[in-house]
């Protein structure tokens, strides 16, 4: 039986409580949510916080207001990953939101776990998730544990564990905006600029920023968009590769013209990877024309390079991105 490190527990009301808490107690505090990811690296011994800062009675964090004069949908960070996956206006707008939360590992981590707290999931490592024990008889562990070298990219000099998170890429797809709440008051900015590629500190949160919540703008056009990933087992694991998709088209028709897309591998570093040039490449063709899934597919492929930090052969995860890739777009049309 793994235990848990000794802590204190802290429970504020008010969101700005738990900035003041979080502020009062640096660096020895963190934040708790559903507990579905800071617990069981506890457990590995990964961190030892004096304080845990409980958000689960923060009721503004739990909110979802849809804002038609902003056209954006906004989705408190306490919401749990069922909550999300259930709602009506997410599986409306946002499928392949629902669809992704709906897969995170299974029902009883999925009444738990949060949005907030998948969005700021700790980034993961065949090194780094195992017991103290075990990192230890590798040498003294590694970069983001106990030691000085990553046993992925031995000559580099940056912590390269995966962000392992379903629902980030598929926001990146959408165009979502965190919002951010800490001791120099409130901020936003694309999601998509959060991340950053050192699995160490792979966001851009400041020292006591808390996630408040996600706005998602709300389609404007047709829209044909999914979410794929492959992993060990259906449920419980982590995706050892994803991929999110979007299209934007100029009818609600299959063989409509795209007039935008969006494609995010996740699984890959420590940021997810947005397919870049695609524009270029699919823009005005039919979405119905089989050439599209050919494109996009080998383009995710060719920028996409998995690193064999999480099980299963790099090379193989890599073939999986194209596959996937293609399967899904033959899934939309």
């Amino acid at each position: 039986m793994l235990r848990l490190p000794q802590f204190q527990v802290a429970t504020p009301t008010t969101l700005a409580e738990a900035v003041d808490l979080l502020q009062r107690n640096s660096p020895g505090a963190r934040l708790i949510s559903g507990g579905t990811d800071i617990l069981p690296n506890l457990k590995h011994f990964l961190d030892q916080p004096g304080l845990l800062v409980s958000l689960a009675r923060v009721a503004e964090l739990r909110r979802i207001d849809r804002d038609d004069r902003a056209g954006r949908l906004v989705l408190g960070a306490g919401l749990t990953l069922a909550e999300i996956a259930q709602h009506p206006d997410v599986r409306a707008y946002f499928p392949s939101l629902a669809k992704s939360a709906g897969l995170v590992a299974a029902p009883t981590i999925r009444n738990m776990a949060t949005l907030g707290g998948n969005i700021n999931l700790d980034t993961r490592c065949r090194y780094v998730n195992q017991t103290e024990l075990w990192r230890g008889g590798i040498g003294g562990g590694c970069l983001k544990s106990e030691g000085q070298v990553c046993h992925v990219v031995p000559t580099g000099r940056r912590c390269v564990a995966a962000m392992s998170s379903d629902n980030v890429p598929v926001l990146i797809s959408l165009g979502a905006t965190i919002h951010l709440h800490g001791p120099a008051g409130q901020r936003a900015l694309p999601l998509a600029d959060y991340f950053h590629a050192d699995g160490l500190r792979h966001t851009h949160a400041a020292p006591g920023e808390i996630t408040a919540a996600i706005s998602v703008p709300l389609p404007t056009s047709p829209r044909r968009c999914d979410y794929i990933k492959w992993s060990v087992r259906q449920s419980i694991d982590f995706p050892l590769v994803s991929v999110a998709l979007r299209f934007d088209l100029d009818a609600d028709r299959s063989d409509a013209a795209i007039t935008d897309v969006s494609v995010v591998a996740g699984v890959l570093g420590a940021k997810p990877r947005e397919v870049n040039k695609l524009d270029e490449l699919v823009v005005g063709r039919s979405f119905a024309d089989p050439s599209v899934a050919q494109i996009v597919s080998e383009a995710a492929y060719s920028q996409c390079k998995p690193l064999p930090n999480v099980p299963y052969d790099p090379a193989y995860r890599r073939e999986m991105i194209r596959v996937l890739t293609r399967r899904a777009i033959a899934a939309m049309v």
